[in-house]
């Protein structure tokens, strides 16, 4: 059986990491699938539980110093410690001030500002920097080491081996200039000693990876602000009595209490009592909602100033909070089509650095050496070798895309806007047209009767009540605005309608739902048949539709009620607007977008709601087939297409777009059917999403950018490329700083995303 899990990775440190990881994993029997994200550092592994399990995986890439981490508190089980980064600045800050003295000393004896050191300061720092290059490099660079060992062994290199190589290169090179000096000195500069790279690179390095660490937490604290809406206690009714118990043992059916001011901590339907809801922090909608008996209430949510009880519906990872998680889990692990480009770079870019580096050591002892001298250009070569080793760390690129999308996912589920996968979210972005469909999207989607005509058959409350126990059965909004109807009126002739409820006691028998026209049934012996236009004239029913002209092109949806023999009623039902569908289109022109409007409803009734929002196109008395099929003849234009829907009718149209986005509404959000899924149901979330998008698109184009472009400028400055012409090189001192900083600035640039309003 393949299943697929995601884990936490221990060890993992850089993006070349991320690489070897995956390489590993999907080498391995049994395994199908696998993806490693070094911005989560995680691995999502699709493999056949049969031949391989999460333990043959950890042992698999043990050796090159990772492991999976199995639980939140155990590793391979052995429990994890507490507190895993320690601050490093206060040991590494005081020697990269003593190596930097020391170097800023000789820097500016070299133009002439300052004397020499005395003899005594000289000895001092000469026996002083090995001590500390020493501890340095063996203690504080012992990853760069084990990188190196790894490499060595199992041919695996990846950030550290770079490191590693460089300083203790620069490490060896000064410690025989100070063992061997005086047999040196005839053939080299024994005066000139590398300690302070050492030193210098490897505190800069780590202090970088550490900020580094620190900054990519606070990407992911969208995660953190979700589970902290989690309550951790419930107050249960059982046996009449009042009980406190955790959140995981609340069963669905139960009833549980809620105080003024308490968290709702599982999803149910309100039993009794009356309340205001905030919100917010799930839905992305500021107002406090209003819940009395009968009203869904959802987990993670906050209760004002009532108290109500409501029956549990959905507990644990069932729960709309638990779900959205999951989501947004899911999401800022999954790699946008971007990250491809970064990935394929990512994969050859050590061994392409090992050979540079190694090149430009090569020709700076050859061609070097022919003019200035052998001593002078193997200083020049070391410097290089180390430089160049340093300064091309991939961190950069492989952070690039996955912050930034973590960023933005992460920013999406703070505004109601939950993204599926990144892949969606950066086809969003290059979208030109979106289509919606119009009930549910556009309209509030809850349509209500305006008005009751008969021909005379029967009466107005004989025709409501067969129409209603047709309804019944049916899932539609009309069906629901049918029920609805006899709430506030008095109509004598419904005796067997329980009004208000929407049950009927009526026998409805043979019932059918007639895709895209309506449904048909038995009542009390006679056939009917309810529906629109179409299905009437599919039926070769008589009927002089030109009657409903004035009112479809004001916006009212027919429901005709007919028998065989004839129609006996024409319900017109209105859907109103949404009040802020017009702002939301306006806010799509802006982007750039074409808006068209698909729907079932009849062309007067679609046009006039079409006009009222200011769409580019309505596309009306379509079936789903023929939503499907407009969203193929967009594309075949040319067209990058979301479509919007209420994500279970629309669902063919949603699968062909480019992007999907469901309408979600309370607790029937419709999380798995698209893309992107906005909660609430609110339409100016679409143009929210859009912006979304192109500003998290933005960002990682930025971020690739500059991590390109720290190392087309920083390795050929590091190899010596420029020194024939301008005499410039690069000290890997400034190498390492730059490379550190790079990492840095990459994830600061994303996390500088959540302070943009959309």
């Amino acid at each position: 059986m393949t299943v697929s899990k995601t884990y936490k990775i221990a060890g993992m440190h850089c993006a070349s990491c991320a690489g070897v990881i995956q390489k590993t994993f999907q080498k391995m029997d049994g395994v199908a699938a696998a993806e490693v994200n070094y911005a989560t550092e995680t691995a999502k592994v699709s493999f056949d539980a049969g031949k391989t399990s999460a333990e043959s995986l950890s042992a698999a890439i043990a050796p090159l110093g990772y492991s999976l981490v199995m639980d939140e508190k155990t590793m391979n089980g052995t429990k994890l410690p507490e507190n895993q980064e320690k601050n490093p600045l206060p040991v590494l800050l005081p020697i990269v001030a003593i190596s930097l003295f020391v170097m800023g000393w000789d820097a500016l004896i070299a133009f002439g500002y300052l004397p020499k050191m005395t003899l005594f300061w000289s000895e001092f720092f000469h026996h002083l920097l090995p001590l500390i290059a020493t501890y340095a490099l063996f203690v504080v660079g012992k990853p760069f080491l084990l990188g190196v060992y790894r490499f060595l062994r199992f041919g695996k290199a990846n950030m550290d081996t770079l490191i590693g190589i460089g300083t203790l290169a620069a490490y060896l090179y000064s410690a025989a200039v100070g063992a061997f000096e005086e047999s040196l000195a005839p053939y080299l500069n024994v005066e000139q000693s590398y300690f302070d790279v050492t030193i210098v690179v490897i505190s800069f390095v780590t202090i970088g990876k550490w900020l580094e660490a620190r900054a990519k937490r606070k990407t992911g604290d969208a995660i953190q602000g979700l589970m902290k809406l989690q309550a951790k206690m419930a107050t249960v009714v059982r046996d009449g009595m009042e009980v406190e118990v955790p959140i995981g043992d609340v069963a669905v059916g139960d009833i549980v209490m809620i105080k003024p001011a308490g968290r709702i901590p599982v999803d149910g339907t309100v039993v009794e009592g009356t309340s205001y809801l905030d919100e917010s922090l799930v839905t992305g909608e500021p107002m406090p909602v209003k819940k009395v008996a009968g009203d869904a209430v959802v987990s993670g949510t906050m209760n004002g100033d009532g108290a109500f009880t409501f029956r549990a519906t959905k507990v644990g990872a069932d729960t709309m909070l638990a779900r959205i998680v999951a989501m947004v889990e899911e999401a800022q692990g999954s790699r946008a089509p971007i990250q491809a480009m970064a990935d394929r770079i990512s994969e050859v870019f050590v061994p392409t650095v090992l050979v540079v580096a190694f090149g430009s050591l090569a020709v700076w002892l050859t061609v070097g050496t022919y003019y200035l001298g052998f001593a002078q250009a193997l200083s020049f070569g070391l410097l290089s070798f180390v430089g160049v080793l340093v300064i091309a760390c991939p961190c950069a690129l492989g952070l690039a895309t996955p912050t930034a999308i973590i960023v933005g996912v992460g920013k999406g589920a703070r505004e109601g806007i939950l993204v599926k996968d990144a892949a969606a979210l950066e086809m969003l972005g290059k979208a030109n047209v979106v289509a919606m469909d119009k009930t549910g999207t556009l309209t509030k989607g809850k349509p209500e009767v305006v008005s009751v005509k008969t021909t005379g058959t029967m009466t107005e409350g004989q025709a409501m009540s067969i129409l209603a126990a047709l309804e019944s059965r049916s899932e539609h909004p009309i069906a629901h605005a049918i029920l609805a109807f006899p709430k506030g009126r008095r109509i004598d002739e419904l005796p067997t309608l329980s009004v208000g409820s929407g049950s009927v006691e009526r026998t409805v028998t043979g019932f059918d739902a007639i895709k895209g026209m309506g449904v048909k049934g038995t009542v009390d012996g006679t056939e009917y048949w309810a529906g629109n236009v179409r299905l009437i004239k599919s039926l070769g029913i008589a009927f002089d539709v030109s009657t409903l002209e004035h009112e479809t092109w004001s916006g009212n949806t027919p429901v005709i009620l007919a028998t065989a023999k004839g129609v006996v009623a024409v319900v017109m039902v209105a859907d109103p607007v949404k009040p802020e569908a017009v702002e939301a289109v306006r806010h799509l022109h802006g982007l750039g977008l074409k808006v068209v409007m698909l729907t079932g409803d009849a062309k007067g009734t679609a046009s006039f709601i079409g006009k009222q929002i200011e769409v580019d196109e309505v596309v009306a008395e379509v079936l789903p087939e023929g939503k499907l099929e407009k969203i193929k003849s967009l594309q075949a234009e040319g067209k990058i297409v979301a479509m919007a829907g209420d994500g279970v009718n629309d669902a063919p149209a949603l699968a062909q777009a480019n992007v999907g986005i469901a309408m979600g509404t309370g607790t029937d959000v419709a999380i798995d059917s698209a893309g992107i899924t906005l909660l609430h149901g609110d339409i100016g979330k679409i143009a929210k999403s859009v912006a979304l998008s192109k500003l998290t698109m933005r960002g990682i184009r930025q971020n690739l950018f500059w991590a390109f472009c720290y190392n087309v400028v920083g390795i050929p400055l590091a190899a010596g490329l420029l020194y024939p012409i301008f005499g410039w090189t690069l000290s890997p001192v400034f190498a390492g700083a730059a490379m550190a900083f790079s990492s840095v600035s990459v994830v600061m640039n994303s996390l500088r995303l959540k302070t943009v309003k959309l």
